[in-house]
């Protein structure tokens, strides 16, 4: 594959002056503080690093940092990011016949061994096919020939990724750090002994963690589900996902690429832990992450150290599913804090739970950057926290506040969610009614600061079904049901103190056809991309109709997709794939929310969900 497409490397004058024809030109210049260059011709491997949205939300992820540092540590490997242009962009790149390019040698992504695309959400989807296209690559995987880049793809929504599976040659499942170092070994024996497209796919598929789509055959039955999935060539009948068991050894970047311009997350940032101990039920990170797995303090407080001086960032924070579930929290605090407050440097601490906000937390906090603080109690009643197993009493919830206006807190943002299986108008009202109680707890504090009100933000998403968690059998509210609701909560909220904001229930009725579709959705989607959609992720580029249009036109209804309750006995599109958690285990746990029953964290007790297979984390926790 060296001498594929060498004479189509496009001209960087060219580029330039286009930059100078669009917004934000920083988004495609590179060259940033941190940005890794390498001589093309002493590589063996490129490979371009994507994230189907824009500069600013893919410059905010984490692990795209993480797996830039350590494919660009491997001698023979250079990796370049790109990210979907904006329209302004793209309409310049198609009329001067220019192709998507890495940003760091701006060379065409089609030259490169590997193509590989982060899934982070679903309405990405038609971005990915959006920036094939911009790079010259057939959109279908059986379109390509040897000498075209390698389509590979992971992240949270490679754990269902039939609705894209024509379109990608692989799929690494779990966490990339090792699987795709040993999939770069694989690639390099198959270059050197003159590479075949098939063979190298039907060999990588032996790799624990690949799931190569090609290689499986569905069948339907005549009432649309899943009849069976056969693997063929020696493919494997269930593909396990990949874990990193030792959090200390595992790699981490001591500097992340800086750019020119704000992002979304726009700080440094130091991962704690892997995988959470809750089991919320609706909550897919919480189950398709397991098991649990910290690193310790001082690893984080070296890590966040080195991040901060070679990036000069004056802020991180601490990542996490539940930060303040993290073991040694109260070890770290003290260690971040002796040379942070020196450097005047601001420590985050998203991903708080309620019932882990202690006074001596809010005392360390207290010492740091004051703003608004963030929980996430889900529901409004107990009744559906139960079924939900957020496993957090109104008590506490209550207790929590009033700690956080006696530390001098005067902003509370709280997290809803609208649509939950069991969910009643009652439970609706009840947002509002709990909103309410934290503003009386705010003017009921004697300590509250003088002069000052409060203002209690309530934001509610509408839930979306996902693969691997208790209630992927579950039907989703239809659009008409969300905005009733919407609407309910709205009337039942009595004070200008409280702030409402919810998500559209179109785009969420796209999001739960899309996580929980098969492999016939490709034709959909790939429809959907002829006409026109490619930033669905964003309000003024979403078309809920573009999208009816292209599932009529397939003869498909997404309703059989997002509102359709589904038998526990039904195959599933991903039941071929093992995220860790048996199905027998959410089975139960979705009977238990139906009983109003909730099940103890990993800490507590352990409840034999499966991920004790990898012998390591909580699982073997003697605090257990």
């Amino acid at each position: 594959m060296d001498g594929k497409r060498r004479e189509n490397v496009q001209s960087s004058e060219k580029l330039e002056q286009i930059f100078m024809q669009v917004q934000k030109p920083a988004r495609y210049t590179g060259g940033e503080l941190n940005s890794v260059m390498k001589d093309p011709a002493k590589v063996n491997i490129r490979i371009a690093m994507a994230f189907p949205d824009l500069y600013e939300i893919g410059m905010s992820h984490l692990g795209m940092k993480l797996l830039y540092g350590l494919f660009n540590e491997q001698e023979d490997v250079w990796c370049e990011r790109v990210f979907a242009p904006d329209t302004d962009m793209e309409a310049l790149m198609r009329a001067n016949g220019l192709k998507l390019f890495g940003l760091e040698s701006r060379d065409p992504v089609d030259t490169f061994d590997f193509l590989g695309f982060t899934l982070q959400y679903e309405l990405s989807f038609t971005a990915i096919l959006n920036m094939l296209d911009l790079a010259g690559i057939p959109l279908l995987s059986a379109d390509r020939g040897d000498d075209c880049s390698l389509v590979i793809a992971g992240g949270p929504c490679a754990c269902n990724p039939e609705p894209i599976a024509d379109f990608i040659d692989l799929f690494t499942l779990g966490e990339g750090e090792e699987v795709n170092l040993e999939l770069f070994d694989l690639y390099r024996r198959h270059k050197a002994a003159g590479f075949q497209r098939a063979a190298f796919l039907r060999e990588a598929a032996q790799i624990e963690g690949v799931y190569v789509p090609a290689l499986y055959e569905v069948r339907y039955h005549e009432n649309g589900t899943v009849a069976s999935v056969t693997p063929k060539d020696g493919a494997p009948a269930k593909v396990r996902k990949r874990i990193v068991l030792d959090m200390d050894k595992a790699y981490y970047p001591d500097r992340f690429v800086v750019p020119f311009i704000d992002i979304v997350h726009d700080r440094a940032m130091s991962e704690i832990f892997r995988g959470c101990i809750r089991g919320c039920r609706f909550c897919q990170a919480g189950f398709i992450y397991r098991p649990v797995r910290e690193k310790s303090a001082q690893t984080i407080n070296a890590q966040s150290r080195a991040l901060c001086e070679n990036t000069g960032y004056e802020e991180f924070s601490l990542s996490s599913l539940s930060t303040s579930d993290y073991t040694e929290l109260e070890q770290l605090l003290p260690m971040l804090l002796e040379w942070a407050e020196k450097e005047q440097t601001n420590i985050s601490l998203p991903s708080l739970r309620i019932d882990g906000f202690s006074e001596e937390l809010a005392a360390r906090l207290n010492v740091l950057r004051r703003s608004g603080l963030t929980f996430a109690p889900e529901a409004g009643t107990q009744r559906l926290r139960d079924a939900i197993n957020k496993n957090l009493t109104e008590s506490e919830i209550l207790d929590t506040a009033k700690k956080a206006f006696s530390a001098g807190w005067t902003a509370v943002k709280l997290y809803f969610m609208m649509g939950l299986p069991t969910e009643t108008m009652d439970d609706i009202a009840g947002i509002a009614e709990l909103a309410q109680k934290i503003v009386n707890c705010f003017y009921h504090n004697p300590n509250k600061p003088k002069g000052k009100g409060v203002n209690v933000s309530v934001s509610v998403s509408c839930f979306v079904p996902k693969p691997f968690t208790p209630f992927q059998w579950e039907p989703q509210d239809t659009m008409e049901q969300l905005v009733a609701k919407q609407r309910h909560l709205r009337e039942s909220v009595t004070t200008k103190k409280v702030s409402l904001r919810w998500h559209d229930a179109q785009v969420s009725f796209l999001e739960g056809v899309l996580a929980r579709g098969d492999r016939r959705l490709c034709a959909v989607i790939e429809e959907a991309f002829r006409r026109g959609c490619k930033l669905d992720a964003w309000s003024e580029h979403f078309s809920l109709q573009t999208w009816l249009d292209a599932f009529r036109s397939k003869g498909l209804d997404p309703a059989f997709y997002a509102n359709r309750r589904r038998d526990l006995e039904e195959i599933l599109p991903w039941d071929h794939l093992d995220y860790g958690v048996t199905k027998a285990f959410l089975a139960r746990e979705n009977r238990r929310a139906h009983e109003g029953k909730t099940t103890p964290n990993c800490r507590q007790a352990c409840s034999g969900c499966g991920a004790a297979q990898w012998n390591g984390g909580v699982c073997t926790d003697e605090r257990n």
